[in-house]
């Protein structure tokens, strides 16, 4: 069962992108590798007035995650409090676990041949505090919430 989401409001997002750059220097990932990534929809006119929304998709932190059963050395687990985490350790880079996501959410760091995947930033997180693209977000329309019940 999980335990955190990421949440976005909607209202509050400019689509700065500021959320996919800091997570990006927290964990210095390389050129090609996101670990979050904010969407929007095509400009539409409600009352001469042009709108978009935005979305925000990072890892969903499944009950049961295909990248971690499909992986061949156990590097992906999930903790109690449902965060699921890659171990480099363990990690070939064999991509296996990006083909068995059906977002594409892990991703390959280049650097280290590496999978990598959003973890809630778990070291924050375990200290108490929020994932930096949620300290980080100019507008503060992320928010990480603990779910009490589904």
């Amino acid at each position: 069962m999980n335990k955190y989401m990421i949440y976005l409001n909607t209202k509050r997002c400019i689509g700065c992108h500021g959320c996919e750059i800091h997570c990006k220097a927290n964990k210095k990932l390389p050129f090609g590798a996101i670990l979050c990534e904010i969407d929007h929809e095509p400009l539409v006119s409600i009352k001469g007035v042009p709108k978009t929304e935005f979305s925000f998709r990072s890892c969903y932190q499944c009950d049961d995650p295909y990248c971690a059963s499909i992986c061949p050395t156990q590097a992906i687990s999930k903790r109690e409090d449902g965060i699921v985490l890659v171990d480099e350790e363990k990690c070939i880079g064999c991509m296996a676990c990006a083909g068995a996501c059906p977002w594409g959410v892990p991703q390959l760091n280049q650097e280290k041949n590496k999978m990598v995947k959003c973890d809630f930033c778990v070291d924050r997180v375990d200290i108490g505090l929020k994932p930096v693209c949620v300290t980080k977000c100019t507008t503060q329309a992320l928010r990480f919430v603990t779910l009490t019940r589904f």
